[in-house]
């Protein structure tokens, strides 16, 4: 019966708990509302925070998918494997609030996704060009270049 309390609660009174929980170890409310914006889409977390906690996570305005990237342990549960959807986002949002106490940077919270030309292994060079990192070629798009490791020229 756990889960029907915390979907039944409103969320203006889990809030203060998540930022009491990030303030105890030196950050911010406004840091707790950034990952909250973030993770939700809500521009003010507690503007509808009068909704049962059920309801806040579900009608969320736009989850972000990043927070497909939010693993590890909450309460000793892997938040990845978490199959109910709401219990997943009240998981993954503490996942979140967690890691800001712990003190890790607010760009490795929210996993922001590496440059397009990194995932490529590429550097860049110019504003429109890039130099492969693997054969050292300057090109000017991604699309016509063929990517050939450098074990295979010699």
């Amino acid at each position: 019966m756990p889960r029907q309390r915390i979907l039944e609660m409103p969320f203006a009174r889990v809030y203060p708990l998540l930022v009491q929980k990030a303030e105890r170890k030196g950050r911010t409310k406004a840091e707790v509302d950034e990952l909250i914006t973030w993770l939700t889409g809500y521009p003010d977390p507690e503007a509808c925070a009068e909704l049962p906690c059920g309801d806040y996570y579900a009608k969320a305005p736009c989850w972000n998918p990043a927070s497909e990237r939010i693993t590890g342990t909450v309460c000793g549960v892997r938040v990845e494997t978490i199959e109910d959807p709401i219990m997943k986002r009240i998981r993954q949002l503490d996942k979140l609030i967690d890691e800001l106490a712990r003190g890790k940077p607010m760009e490795k919270i929210k996993r922001e996704q590496e440059k397009h030309w990194r995932r490529l292994n590429m550097q860049t060079i110019k504003r429109n060009a890039i130099r492969c990192r693997k054969c050292g070629e300057v090109i000017e798009s991604t699309d016509t270049h063929e990517f050939k490791s450098k074990r295979s020229d010699e």
